[in-house]
């Protein structure tokens, strides 16, 4: 793996230098963009809006405009000494129970590696972490970016998992969501006895993006001059009156299954 950004975790007055390194990856499928008439790959060109002309990455700068069409150059260097300590600093504010914070939050995991001379400090405050059962809540600068993180730690390393700051989260106030008046309480039964049928202990490595081979299958059947075939079918609502019956079912087929 690269390094993606390199600095120190501060808590207190300690500073422990570290190295970041991206946690998670895309396993999406590689698409093109076609022409629809003779299947041309289109090319996406950078262009002045001005003159229309292509303008080469080299040449590309950011700006900010100030007033109506003046614009104000900001350098790699402008960035970094806004604020010299935050664009090298992990910065743990406070220390929280984890459970406490709402998954809506969670965004993005990152690895974070010792630096030679940080060994002994992150190991202490990997440690510290792990039996005070706390997460540090830290503040970072990364693309350019103000972000806050939790820092946790995960058998030997520590994790900082990137989070959403409070008004990038959005309420469910304005939708229009069903009370529980309505439910009886030998379906609520049912529904809890379904769910102790269903659980089992997390393993992450049970479960894999099955669209993504679907999706292949369909284009090796186009390769071939095949008609695609749909995959499945899709599923119709549940009406209310077999709710019961259907909760039964499916029970009874997780039992068979159990068996």
């Amino acid at each position: 793996m690269r390094a993606i950004w390199s600095g120190s975790i501060s808590f207190g007055l300690v500073n422990i230098p570290v190295k970041l390194f991206s946690g998670s990856q895309s396993n999406s499928l590689d698409l093109d963009m076609l022409r629809k008439n003779d299947l041309c790959p289109i090319k996406y060109l950078r262009v002045c809006k001005n003159d229309n002309k292509e303008v080469p990455y080299e040449e590309i700068v950011k700006g900010y405009e100030y007033t109506d069409g003046e614009y104000i150059v900001l350098t790699d260097k402008d960035f970094e000494n806004a604020s010299l300590e935050k664009t090298h600093l992990i910065d743990i504010l406070d220390f929280v129970e984890e459970k406490d914070i709402d998954t809506r939050f969670f965004e993005k995991p990152y690895y974070l590696e010792p630096d030679k001379s940080g060994v002994k400090a992150y190991a202490l405050l990997r440690e510290a972490l792990k039996r005070s059962g706390k997460v540090g809540v830290a503040n970072y600068v990364l693309r350019n970016r103000g972000s806050i993180g939790i820092v946790k730690p995960l058998d030997d390393a520590l994790i900082l998992n990137q989070i959403r700051y409070r008004d990038e989260v959005r309420e469910a106030g304005e939708l229009k969501l069903p009370t529980g008046e309505q439910l009886r309480e030998q379906e609520v039964a049912l529904a809890l006895s379904l769910i102790d049928q269903l659980t089992v202990k997390f393993d992450p490595a049970k479960y894999r993006d099955d669209y993504i081979d679907d999706l292949k299958k369909i284009i090796e059947e186009k390769a071939q001059g095949k008609k695609p075939k749909p995959q499945g079918k899709a599923p119709q609502p549940t009406e209310v009156a077999d709710m019961m019956a259907l909760l039964k079912e499916s029970l009874k087929h997780k039992r068979k299954e159990a068996a």
